[in-house]
């Protein structure tokens, strides 16, 4: 393998290149509605799988920017996760970033009812008003919450990113917001993480920067 000689500016730049040169002798052809958030989480895991796995609702990409202009509110379900999305971007549309999981009443409440962390900081998010974003990259149980009260009328996320990584009801809870009508990018498979949620806000919010 060659050393590249490359400015640290246009490191960035130059592996978008190297991913779209990729895809290409792949034969993949992402829909230019989604190819930017396809290609930054390809750029975040070095994974190309991702151009088949990721799905999308209709118009999936217009609704997460059309809810950030208008300000909602953005929970996830790790900090990892929260520390990798751009607060400087999103907080040019007047929205609150937030993670409930460390929070001690969440953690009280969960070793009370004997369920998980993630289950009780959803069910914490729930009670704001107004629109909010869902961005899960490690608890299922985060999104089988989630489906729990949306099934039940009692709740309807404004938006889902579901990418939770592993193998205990990972595949089986991504199923239940596919099969729903819930606005949602979604990783198929066992395949996600906290980067990779974060990744996909980023995407959006880069597109809305270079949108203005």
């Amino acid at each position: 393998m060659e050393i590249m000689t490359i400015r640290p500016g246009d490191i960035e730049a130059r592996s978008f290149e190297i991913i779209g040169e990729e895809l290409q002798k792949r034969g993949i052809t992402p829909d230019p509605e989604v190819a930017p958030i396809i290609k930054r989480c390809i750029h975040t895991t070095a994974d190309f799988d991702y151009a088949e796995t990721l799905r999308f609702s209709k118009d999936a990409g217009k609704r997460l920017k059309q809810l950030i202009r208008e300000g909602a509110d953005l929970v996830t379900d790790t900090n990892m996760a929260l520390s990798g999305i751009n607060r400087k971007e999103f907080s040019k549309y007047g929205g609150s970033l937030h993670c409930f999981m460390a929070d001690e009443e969440v953690a009280g409440k969960a070793a009370e009812l004997g369920t998980t962390r993630a289950s009780v900081s959803m069910r914490k998010a729930m009670e704001h008003p107004g629109d909010t974003i869902f961005v899960v990259g490690n608890a299922p149980t985060a999104l089988i919450t989630l489906y729990e009260e949306y099934s039940k009328k009692a709740y309807t996320p404004a938006f889902i990113v579901g990418v939770p990584v592993g193998f205990v009801n990972v595949e089986a809870a991504k199923e239940l917001i596919l099969g729903s009508d819930i606005p949602y990018i979604v990783n198929a498979g066992r395949k996600g993480g906290s980067n990779v949620a974060a990744a996909i806000v980023n995407a959006i919010l880069y597109e809305l920067r270079e949108e203005v």
